[in-house]
């Protein structure tokens, strides 16, 4: 099973493009999840939703349709995993009625969080429950040594069946900063390596694309061959695509399958394009 998304479901610019044109903000969810069957969950990792929003998402969603929520950045960021257990254990109890639904948790550590911290990583990791699977964002450069760093929290992922969270970037700084959307992304988005590993059975790939499609498949040809290979282990890949401002996201999601070549992997049509199209009379 391939999973795929984008890095938010509600985006008022895919009206009438992806979504239909009378698609309400409250809907989107749905519309999304007749496209795609995940989502990169970052509204958590920037506040707390309501109980009853995580009951209408798990409700809004196929039975198929997974989710991917990110640890919020008060536990990761703010506390630094350190002295958090009550406020882990509260949003642990606040999204278990969605977690049938949680393809994978994603912990995403700050840059400053360099490999003298993989025992506070480990001891915070343990905390959580082990049905759940964990994906991992590390951001200092000295996790990519290709040496002693990098093969310890490898090994530490493989041991734990963590998967290794990769970024793509590359496509995002290919380009100059001729936008102020661009600009802002990549100011945002790290510029780390690219090491490719599968240290678990669902490895996690976000895909941060350039502005211009086509230019994309340069960047992403690799990725086709690498995909294939993971599905013909049998594992899970997720792949979540981003633009700098996510405004052709879903087509960039879209190319991407089509090259993919891969008959047993489709997105849904967009909504856009099944409601009936406005003619004039002549």
């Amino acid at each position: 099973m391939l999973y795929l998304g984008c890095p938010q479901w509600s985006a008022s610019h895919w009206k009438g493009r992806f979504f239909s044109s009378h698609c309400q903000h409250n809907q989107m969810l749905q519309e999304y999840a007749q496209i795609f069957n995940s989502v990169e969950g970052n509204t958590s990792f920037y506040a707390d939703p309501k109980p009853s929003s995580i009951a209408k998402w798990r409700s809004d969603v196929p039975e198929d349709f997974r989710f991917t929520f990110k640890i919020p950045k008060r536990i990761s960021h703010e506390l630094a995993l350190q002295n958090c257990q009550r406020e882990l254990k509260h949003w642990l109890t606040l999204f278990e009625p969605i977690f049938d639904k949680v393809g994978q948790v994603m912990l995403q550590l700050p840059q400053a969080c360099s490999p003298q911290f993989l025992p506070l990583i480990t001891a915070f990791c343990a905390q959580l429950p082990k049905a759940l699977p964990l994906g991992i964002e590390i951001r200092h450069l000295a996790f990519f040594d290709k040496a002693d760093n990098e093969r310890r929290f490898n090994q530490f992922l493989i041991q734990n069946q963590y998967n290794r969270i990769m970024m793509d970037t590359r496509p995002l700084f290919s380009e100059a900063a001729t936008t102020p959307a661009i600009a802002d992304a990549q100011r945002k988005k790290p510029r780390v390596p690219l090491h490719v590993i599968a240290t678990s059975n669902a490895p996690i790939l976000r895909y941060v694309g350039c502005s211009d499609l086509q230019a994309n498949r340069q960047f992403y040809a690799p990725w086709l061959k690498k995909i294939n290979h993971w599905l013909d282990e049998g594992k899970t890949p997720y792949v979540f695509f981003h633009t700098a401002d996510n405004y052709d996201a879903p087509l960039l999601a879209k190319q991407f399958i089509e090259d993919l070549k891969r008959p047993d992997v489709k997105l849904g049509v967009f909504p856009a394009q099944q409601q009936p199209q406005q003619t004039s009379l002549l």
